[in-house]
């Protein structure tokens, strides 16, 4: 063992979360990225590059992923780490991850003596960059007690939620939950709009009754009032990746998740206007006039 932290995946996410870990653990951190600039960043803090996900797991006894998606992480696991993993070695997917998939790799992994543990990460860039990001894990407690400490450095609320694959269902229903809700306060702002009230003065009143949330305070105060949805954000394309797995639990359970089906319709909607790059919050587009 080495002691050391593998980091892969630097994107929007990830590089204020491993710098998180690289200051705050005082240990030796390898770095892995396909972008340049970021992977400098990063280096330039102190961390060491790596020259491929095979590089890292082979240098470093614990691993985190942050990856935009399952294909993303599929590539990984197959390219680098499975073929690189060793007896002891932790791999913990911080991404939104299939469920299924995230149990196959952890068995997979468990014929080699390694642990495959999915933590997804929920709350915002500036929640990654503070370092209080909200991790939903899916382990068993001794596993959990190993990865709890680094966890930590970028997160506040670190939840147990049960065994491999319980903090990606988890995730996945707190995704569902959040564009649900979005489009519920798109809604109330359109129609503020066209009745006389001030889609701002709205959402401060709600704020303060029952219709309080953590969407409405960041999704609708900070994007959707101000119609300001960008590039580089949670985009509509990747929202639609996670409100799939959820509609696939919804299948695989027999609940007929007709709210979610609705978001589906409205995020295709999206799409196909050319708003799949845009921070999802932008399905509130839809509703202006003309649309």
């Amino acid at each position: 063992m080495t002691d050391a932290i593998g980091f892969i995946g630097l994107g929007v996410m990830g590089e204020p979360i491993c710098r998180n870990l690289l200051r705050k653990s005082g240990r030796k951190l390898l770095a892995f990225d396909l972008a340049v600039e970021p992977l400098a960043r990063i280096v330039a803090d102190g961390a060491v590059a790596a020259n491929s996900v095979a590089d890292v797991v082979g240098g470093s006894d614990i691993t985190f992923l942050c990856l935009p998606s399952a294909k993303h992480v599929l590539s990984a696991f197959e390219g680098g780490i499975l073929p690189a993993v060793r007896r002891g070695q932790i791999v913990v997917d911080l991404g939104t991850s299939e469920v299924g998939m995230t149990r196959e790799f952890a068995r997979q992994l468990a014929e080699k003596g390694a642990l495959w543990i999915d933590a997804p990460i929920a709350r915002t860039r500036q929640a990654a960059q503070d370092g209080t990001l909200s991790v939903m894990v899916g382990a068993t407690s001794a596993q959990f007690s190993q990865v709890e400490p680094l966890i930590r450095h970028f997160a506040t609320d670190v939840t147990l939620c049960g065994g491999t694959g319980a903090g990606q269902i988890t995730k996945i229903l707190n995704n569902m939950v959040l564009f649900e809700t979005v489009n519920a306060l798109a809604e109330a702002v359109a129609v503020a709009k066209r009745s006389g009230v001030e889609p701002k003065l709205l959402l401060e009143t709600l704020s303060k009754g029952s219709a309080d949330s953590f969407a409405l305070r960041n999704h609708g105060m900070k994007a959707i009032v101000p119609n300001e949805y960008p590039l580089r954000a949670f985009s509509t394309e990747y929202a639609m990746k996670d409100l799939t797995y959820a509609l696939e639990l919804g299948r695989q359970t027999g609940v007929n998740m007709r709210g979610a089906a609705l978001i589906r319709t409205i995020f295709e909607e999206a799409i196909e206007s050319g708003m799949g790059d845009a921070y999802f919050p932008v399905i509130a587009r839809l509703l202006e006039p003309g649309k």
